[in-house]
Order: C-alpha cells, then structure tokens, then sequence
C-alpha cells in the first residue's frame, strides 16, 4: 500500500528537480518557426488552448511572523477544462530572475514543501484554476521574487509575484569600529541582531523614505553600497546626484566595510527599565530576565521605533553593548531636530537604563 505515495512524492521531487524545463518529456514543444519563414516565433499548443497564469502586478506586502498569500491563477484561451491533473510548482527566485530555490510543488491537492518553507508553505486552492501560495509565520529572509509555474502535460507556463516585507534598514558598527567587518561577518552580526543583510531593493526603499549615510555596507547580494541624500565632498563629491553610491561586488572574505541590515515587524513590546543609580550592562540583563523579558537587540529597536512610534528621550543598554535611545518627536536635549535612533557608541564603563524585549 506504500507503493503509490512513494512513487507520487518521488514524482514531485522529480519535478522539483528540473533546472530550467520542469517537466521534459523528451523534446521542446512549444516555440516552432512560423510558416512566413521570417524567423518570428509562433506559440503552438497542443491541446488547442493557450494556458495562461496570471499573478498580481504589484507587490504582496506582509510582516514578520505574520501568515500571507501569494495569488496565483490561471486559465486556458478559448476556455478549456484540464483532462489531467495540473502540476504547481512555487520557486523563490534572485532579483535577476534566476532560480534560487524550490519552494514547493503540487499534483493535483497533493503537494510537498522544501527546506524552510516545509511546515510553512501550502497551497490555496479554493477558487476555480487557482495555484495561491500561502507562506505562515513569514520570515525576513522570505522578502523576494516568487514564480507560480503551471503545468498541463506538454503545456508550461509561469508568472512572477513579489514579496515585499515592511521593514527598516538601519546602518550598523561592530564594537570594533568602522570597517571592521566582511561579508560573512556582517551576515553575522544583523542576524545577531534581529535582522538579515538587506537587499538592494530595500535599501533603495530606506533612501526613498529618508535614510542618509555616509559609510559604506555590505548587501545581501555581497555588493558594498550606501545611500545619499544630501551631496557632500567626503560622500562622493558635491558634483554627483542624490542616490545609492555603489562599490560594485567585493570579495566576500578579505574587503572589509560596515552592514546595512533589514528587520521587520515585532511580535512582541520593547520597554525601558531604570534604576536611580542605573545599570551596568550585566545587570541590565539580568533586570530584563527579572520580568520575563530579554535585553533588546538593535534591530528590535529600530522596529519598535519605526512601527509602534517608541520615543524615549532616555539613554539605555543593547544587547551588542551598545547605548541607544529611539526619538519620534524632536525636541530639545534629545538630540537632533529629526527623528531618529540615537547612539551614544560603545562605552567600556557606565551605568545607565536598559530597553527591554517581550514577546506578546
């Protein structure tokens, strides 16, 4: 009785498998030369009918932690019902729209999720010739392109939805300094901070809404850029326009830069806790455990600031040692007169307050 589900998943997995045709059946079928001989291409279909599937044009925004659906849909020109069982395939793609991995696959309401995405990923199938995507608990890694590719027999047609996560880049210095940092360990160091390398895209979202920053960081892609408001000598030169300053890609192991790191929206509360003769960063920690909570890290910080409006014009302890303090509204003695994560760096020695993290 094991025979038939063996040999299905051993089916999907096939068809998971395909680097660039899915389902090969032996020859191409559905690009020929068209009778005028002028070189132009015509679509053949076998079967009398074009399939086509259609995702949406603009992008899907979600959240961290929260469930979403990716819609997808097809149907065949003139109308046509499928005499076979359709195959889904879900691919996560790179920005340059090559294959990055397999997200899950699907024959008839039969389907099989991989690596992350297993536990996670399923198909939503309720309405007629709908292949939706459903992805629960969204990661921050999940932010992307997603190709929905349809199959009917010799008949394979594909579209594109892309997943965009509301987030915040924020600019980040190890303990170290400045520059002290390649690709892989600035990998590190926003995971270590609630956050993932950001993305061409979201950093160039970050510079639409504001951000300026004159140090230059490491990308997910291993690209080194930075974002450019205000035209100055020391960030480019006065002669070039606003923009993303871009070094191009750099070795992964031996160029050393800062980060540009991308977190989302938080699950949970970040609050602050004082003492009248402050803390040190040990019992910072340790005050935070005291009532359930954990030390906030950076990234944390940056979401609370930007998505719940934290304003706290008080200096307090970070879980990478660092003294923060997040503004909403300016005002005076607290800073600069525009919003903003404030930082007062890494101090060896002091006693202060302490922003704490607790789960909902």
């Amino acid at each position: 009785m094991l025979v038939l589900p063996l040999l299905l998943e051993a089916t999907l997995l096939q068809l998971a498998s395909g680097s660039y045709h899915p389902f090969y059946n032996g020859f191409y079928y559905n690009h020929i030369m068209n009778d005028k001989g002028n070189g132009q291409e015509k679509v053949v279909s076998f079967n009398g009918a074009k399939l086509v599937v259609e995702t949406p044009k603009d992008p899907v925004y979600s959240s961290s932690s929260a469930n979403v659906t990716l819609p997808c849909h097809y149907h065949y020109e003139p109308d046509l019902e499928a005499k076979r069982k359709i195959r889904i395939k879900w691919s996560k793609l790179r920005d340059d729209y090559t294959k990055e991995q397999d997200v899950l696959v699907a024959i008839g309401k039969t389907y099989l999720a991989f690596g992350d995405f297993r536990g996670r990923a399923h198909l939503h199938q309720t309405g007629r010739r709908e292949a939706s995507l459903v992805i629960s608990d969204v990661r921050l890694q999940d932010d992307g392109k997603y190709r929905c590719e349809v199959i009917d027999g010799l008949e394979d047609e594909s579209d594109v939805v892309d997943l965009r996560l509301q987030g915040i880049v924020f600019p980040y210095q190890p303990p170290r300094g400045q520059y002290r940092l390649n690709f892989h360990e600035a990998e590190q160091v926003c995971q270590e901070q609630g956050a993932i390398l950001a993305t061409f895209n979201q950093l160039f979202q970050a510079w639409s809404e504001g951000l300026d920053w004159c140090n230059a960081g490491w990308l997910a892609d291993g690209t080194v850029q930075y974002p450019i408001r205000q035209p100055r000598k020391p960030c480019g030169g006065l002669h070039l326009a606003p923009g993303i300053r871009s070094y191009g890609p750099r070795h992964r192991h031996l160029h050393r830069f800062d980060a540009f790191c991308f977190s989302s929206a938080l699950k949970g509360e970040v609050f602050y806790l004082d003492r009248p003769a402050g803390m040190t960063l040990e019992e910072a920690k340790q005050s935070c455990q005291d009532v359930g909570a954990e030390i906030t890290r950076v990234g944390q910080l940056y979401s609370a600031w930007k998505f719940l409006g934290l304003d706290r014009c008080d200096a307090g302890w970070l879980a990478d040692g660092s003294i923060r303090y997040p503004i909403v509204k300016p005002r005076a003695n607290c800073g600069p007169a525009e919003p903003g994560v404030r930082s007062f760096g890494f101090p060896s020695k002091g006693r202060f307050g302490v922003f704490c993290y607790k789960e909902r």
